[in-house]
């Protein structure tokens, strides 16, 4: 009997802050850069409450998901392995706080982006920005 390999089912979710911007928070771990708030979601678990509860775990934000944006698959997303991610829009109120994975979180918006944005989160923001997909 064979060994399957699939790929890994993650969510990313582009909080928008009181019309001031998106969150994106900067990573503890490799790679290092800026991120969408988001990661793996729990067996057992759908994927708005894998949302929700990332969302919380890094920005320390209780988030109101409005919409899903997309889904990605391009096998080349993550340098670290095979990953499928659902990528959420949502609004939060409040001050986010860097906790779990992220060393920092900023509010950026289509003109402020930073320099070193990691996996295909450009990309998503791109598609975020000009609502193309």
């Amino acid at each position: 009997m064979g060994v399957y390999k699939n790929p890994l089912l993650t969510v990313d979710i582009i909080i928008e802050i009181e019309s001031k911007g998106v969150i994106l928070i900067r990573r503890k771990n490799p790679p290092y850069g800026w991120a969408l708030p988001g990661g793996f979601v729990d067996y057992g678990e759908s994927l708005e409450e894998a949302a929700i509860r990332e969302a919380k775990e890094e920005t320390d934000l209780d988030v109101k998901l409005n919409k899903q944006l997309h889904t990605y698959s391009d096998p080349r997303r993550d340098p670290r392995h095979h990953s499928i991610s659902t990528v959420y829009i949502a609004k939060a109120d409040g001050k986010p706080n860097a906790k779990d994975d992220a060393a920092e979180i900023g509010i950026f918006n289509e003109s402020n982006l930073p320099d070193e944005i990691v996996f295909d989160h450009r990309s998503i923001l791109n598609d975020y920005f000009r609502r193309v997909f």
